[in-house]
């Protein structure tokens, strides 16, 4: 999963990469990737355990036998699929995390095969796993409904935010802000072009916004969307930029319909920049009342909101000491600090 522009359950992937080896260092890891291997610019993310390169390439015809015929050769003691692509065709000890369930509640979006890959291979794999863990108490729910598992099955352990994720200094964002060329005042909106992500909502209010607003959410996302030309786009960007992409913004509009947890809403909360969010899913669990939750398709609210949050200094101070008091709440070393200890409960087990 890690490949391209980096998402949610990628960084989940690459953080405990590089956490867990410090946290146990009487246990040796490794890692499977694609047959491209990793992305380059992952700066601190890097992992630094041995990696090996699986040819079948995440969800193609070849994925099953391939990765059932890798884990064989490499005979872990147990294996850890950090996203839905399970091994179907290895039965040893196995950890899995499912993040989400929305390619079954989202069905008509992916398509049938995307269904049938989770009926014949995510399901009853699931079933067999030694240890299941979500990430929100939303994405339990959702997991055991959809897939007829007990809710008690799945752990949930929620993701984190990096100590990168802070304020920054003036003088850092007026350097970032010339950089990149963005203005000195902005809205942001971080995602990519899949329906459920709602981008397609903004887009039709962006001009009538009290700021310019800035689109990172995949090459050509804004044309794709139909974002008018006064949008500013950013097709990619560094991960050691995200943090000062997120403290340069007035505030984050995440108008999502579905997110089994919604990162970027913590990780700009750890930024102190203001956040609006969908009151949807999950998104009101992991913000609380440190963001500013709308219906995700009222575009009016969006506007009316948006409006407010660029006149009134004092409630973009409020949301930013709120956020950042909220986002304290998540790091990655408790998340890596749980699913070692779920390992170790999985190794122990006869």
């Amino acid at each position: 999963m890690v490949r391209g522009r980096l998402h949610g359950i990628a960084r989940y992937a690459l953080e405990l990469a590089c956490r867990l080896p410090v946290l146990a260092p009487d246990l040796r890891f490794s890692a499977l990737t694609g047959p491209e291997g990793l992305p380059a610019g992952l700066g601190t993310l890097t992992p630094r355990i041995p990696l090996h390169r699986c040819p079948a390439p995440f969800l193609s015809p070849l994925e099953q036998p391939v990765l059932g015929a890798w884990l064989a050769r490499l005979n872990p003691d147990l294996f850890h699929a950090t996203s839905f692509s399970l091994p179907a065709l290895w039965p040893g000890r196995l950890v899995a995390t499912l993040h989400d369930a929305n390619h079954l509640v989202l069905s008509e979006e992916y398509g049938p095969g995307r269904r049938l890959y989770y009926q014949l291979v995510v399901g009853p794999r699931a079933k067999t796993a030694r240890a299941l863990i979500t990430v929100s108490e939303f994405s339990r729910e959702e997991l055991a409904r959809e897939l007829n598992l007990s809710p008690y099955r799945l752990q949930v352990i929620p993701n984190g935010v990096d100590a990168r994720y802070q304020p920054q200094t003036a003088s850092e964002l007026k350097d970032f802000r010339e950089r990149r060329g963005l203005p000195p005042r902005f809205l942001l909106a971080v995602g990519n072009t899949k329906p459920f992500k709602n981008l397609g909502m903004l887009a039709e209010l962006a001009e009538s916004l009290p700021e310019p607003l800035v689109l990172l959410a995949g090459k050509r996302a804004a044309w794709e969307l139909g974002f008018p030309d006064s949008t500013i786009e950013l097709s990619e960007l560094p991960e050691d930029d995200m943090p000062r992409l997120y403290g340069a913004a007035t505030a984050l509009l995440l108008p999502s319909r579905y997110e089994g947890f919604g990162l970027p809403a913590l990780e700009a909360m750890a930024c102190g920049t203001p956040v609006v969010a969908a009151r949807a899913t999950s998104l009101p669990e992991v913000v609380g009342e440190a963001a500013l939750l709308l219906p995700p398709d009222d575009a009016r609210a969006w506007k009316e909101t948006a409006m407010k949050l660029a006149r009134d200094e004092s409630l973009r101070r409020d949301l930013a000491a709120k956020g950042r008091e909220r986002a304290a709440r998540f790091t990655w070393e408790d998340c890596a600090r749980r699913t070692l200890a779920t390992y170790r409960r999985v190794l122990e087990a006869r």
